[in-house]
C-alpha cells in the first residue's frame, strides 16, 4: 500500500525493528507453521491466525476485528493465497490503527497554543514511568523546548531520587519535595516555577498505587485542580504508561486507570524485551486512547514517537 512509506531515519527504524524483534520471530516462525502446505487462505488458516493473534496479546476483541476484515477480502477474492497473507494482515492492522486516530505523528512535537503544555503521568510502579518521564524530556529538551519536571510522586523516595537524576543527566531543572509531601503542592510550585521560566513543557510524575481506585481518583483530581490555579486548562495531557512485556495485564491496568481518572494518551514501554508487541495494537483498539510513545530498548533513544505505519512495517518486515 502507498501509505507505508519511510517516515523514521534509517538509525530510528533500526532501533525500532531490533525493539521488535522478539515479537515478529514469534510471530512468525507461528504464521509460518498455520500456512505450511497451504496455497490459499482458507477457515483453517483463519482460525489459526486467531489463535496466533490472540495468543501475541492482541487481545480477544481486537483479534476477531481483524480476523473479520480478513475474511470479508476472502470472500471477494477466492483464491487468495498464503504468500499475500503478510501483506493483508500488514494493510488492515494499519488500517485499524487508523480508526483509533493513533500513530500519526513521527517527532516529539507539542502543540504551539499551549505553553507551558502540562503533562500529567500515571501508571503502577514498575512500569518504566520515571524511565519514560526521563527519555521524554531528553527528547523534548533535544527538540529545542525548555522543560522542567515535577516530582509529585511522594509516597517513595526511590521515585524522587530517580527523577532527579533523570533531570540531572538531561540537564533540565526538577522541582520536588520531601517524601510525604502534598502531590498537589508539588505541583502547583512545579507549575509556578515553569511559568517563572517561561518553560515549553512540563512533565510531572505522579504515584503509581492501584489498590483503591476511589483514593487514587480522589488523589488525581485533587493535583488536577490545583494545577488549573496557576495554568487553567492543565493538564493538558495525562498519559499512561504501561508494560508492554505484561501483555494482557497492561489491557488491566488501562482498565482501571481509566476508570479512575480520564485518560488522554499511552506509553508503551519494555516492547524489546518481550514476544507481546501485539499489546499496542489491542490497547489501542480496545481504549480508543492514541498510543504517543513506545519504548523499545534501554537506550535514551530508545523511546519513540509512535508511528503506526512505522510499527506495522517493522513488525511484517
Amino acid at each position: 500500500m502507498s501509505f507505508f512509506k519511510r517516515i523514521f531515519s534509517s538509525e530510528k527504524k533500526e532501533s525500532l525493528d531490533k525493539g521488535l524483534e522478539k515479537t515478529k520471530t514469534t510471530f512468525f516462525s507461528k504464521l509460518t507453521k498455520a500456512v505450511a502446505g497451504k496455497s490459499k487462505v482458507d477457515d483453517e488458516v483463519l482460525d489459526n491466525l486467531e489463535e496466533i493473534l490472540v495468543a501475541s496479546d492482541v487481545g480477544v476483541d481486537t483479534t476477531l476485528k481483524i480476523i473479520k476484515r480478513i475474511e470479508k477480502r476472502v470472500s471477494e477474492d477466492k483464491y487468495l493465497g498464503t504468500d499475500e497473507l503478510n501483506q493483508i494482515l500488514r494493510e488492515e492492522i494499519a488500517a485499524l490503527l487508523s480508526e483509533t486516530n493513533t500513530g500519526n505523528d513521527s517527532e516529539f512535537e507539542i502543540p504551539k497554543d499551549k505553553k507551558p503544555y502540562v503533562i500529567m503521568v500515571v501508571g503502577v510502579n514498575g512500569v518504566g514511568k520515571t524511565t519514560t518521564i526521563g527519555k521524554l524530556a531528553y527528547q523534548f529538551n533535544k527538540a529545542g523546548y525548555k522543560v522542567v519536571l515535577g516530582a509529585a510522586d511522594t509516597f517513595r523516595a526511590a521515585a524522587i531520587d530517580q527523577l532527579q537524576i533523570w533531570a540531572d543527566r538531561v540537564g533540565v531543572p526538577i522541582v520536588k519535595q520531601q517524601m510525604g509531601s502534598d502531590p498537589a503542592s508539588v505541583a502547583f510550585d512545579t507549575l509556578k516555577s515553569a511559568v517563572t521560566q517561561n518553560a515549553d513543557v512540563v512533565i510531572i510524575d505522579t504515584a503509581g498505587r492501584l489498590h483503591n481506585k476511589v483514593n487514587l481518583m480522589n488523589e488525581l483530581t485533587k493535583v488536577k485542580r490545583v494545577m488549573q490555579k496557576v495554568v487553567e486548562d492543565a493538564p493538558h495531557d495525562v498519559m499512561l504508561v504501561l508494560d508492554g512485556s505484561t501483555g494482557q495485564n497492561a489491557f488491566e491496568q488501562a482498565k482501571q486507570f481509566t476508570a479512575a481518572t480520564e485518560v488522554t494518551s499511552l506509553a508503551v514501554t519494555k516492547l524489546d524485551g518481550t514476544a507481546k508487541g501485539g499489546v499496542v495494537i489491542g490497547i489501542s483498539d480496545q481504549f480508543k486512547i492514541p498510543v504517543k510513545y513506545i519504548g523499545v530498548g534501554e537506550g535514551i533513544e530508545d523511546l519513540q514517537v509512535f508511528n503506526k505505519y512505522e510499527f506495522v512495517d517493522s513488525f511484517f518486515k
